[in-house]
């Protein structure tokens, strides 16, 4: 567990700067700044991702540069149990509660300088005209939302494909984005592939709605600095059983770290 990334510790908190200059404040909440700089790295993972030279290294760098401008705009991050995504040699699933654009973007900034890592994301996103081309040439497991059992049947095949070659994966298993966390919509598709792949869950408990959703493109949305960053990745765990036990531990982990950080942030 030596190699940490970009970070010098396993729990990272942005420092809070007393006295800003001009620009410094400037920068805050200004969602054209942050709009701006999005569109940069945009574009330029695009062509990249294009021209056949975005691996890992530059996925990674990528996230990382958003993560600074985040800061920058006055995003305050929260990011804990670090040590966690390195804890297992094998590769491992990361569950995780799905609430803006901002995990998405930021994740692998975190995990990929350890491990190598993919995603399970809808087939709209690899389809789409700006980050298309970013996720496909990230091999992830693509699924479409409107057939359960060819859902499963994508994660469960493709999932075992990508663990076999040494790659973790992130799964949401949330339909879609939300700012409210409801167990019911927690489907256990990540615990399903774990128990058959024979590897661990690493539970993800985030908070970012920070950053909101559009009303016309949903990656494009407000800004709200009040609103701190939190990222917390619990300890790898082992599917035993039938997977329900394990799956409503990840449930429980991720409804208690949103409650601590409601009633932190009152």
């Amino acid at each position: 567990m030596e190699q940490r990334g970009y970070f010098d510790t396993f729990t990272y908190d942005t420092p809070v700067k007393e006295h800003l200059n001009l620009w410094e404040r400037f920068r805050l909440d200004n969602r054209l700044y942050f709009i701006f700089k999005y569109a940069i790295i945009v574009f330029r993972t695009r062509k990249e991702a294009r021209q056949g030279i975005y691996d890992t290294r530059a996925w990674a760098d990528s996230s990382f540069y958003i993560f600074r401008f985040i800061e920058k705009a006055g995003g305050r991050f929260h990011i804990s149990g670090m040590e966690n995504i390195v804890r297992e040699k094998d590769p491992v699933i990361f569950i995780a509660n799905h609430m803006s654009t901002l995990e998405t973007m930021i994740l692998p900034g975190i995990i990929a300088p350890h491990r190598e890592v993919t995603f399970v994301v809808k087939e709209s996103l690899v389809r789409h005209p700006l980050f298309g081309d970013v996720m496909r040439s990230r091999d992830p497991i693509i699924v479409g939302r409107s057939d359960p059992r060819k859902d499963l049947e994508a994660v469960m095949n493709g999932g075992i494909q990508l663990l076999s070659k040494g790659i973790s994966i992130v799964i949401f298993p949330q339909s879609t984005r939300s700012l409210a966390f409801k167990p019911e919509d927690f489907n256990s598709l990540g615990v399903k592939l774990a128990k058959k792949a024979g590897v661990k869950v690493v539970p993800i408990a985030l908070k970012t709605d920070y950053w909101g959703n559009g009303k016309i493109i949903k990656e494009l949305g407000p800004i709200d600095r009040k609103k701190h960053i939190h990222f917390r990745f619990g300890e790898p765990i082992e599917v035993t059983g039938t997977g329900k036990e394990e799956n409503q531990k990840i449930i429980e982990f991720i409804k208690a770290s949103l409650d601590e950080w409601e009633i932190s942030e009152k």
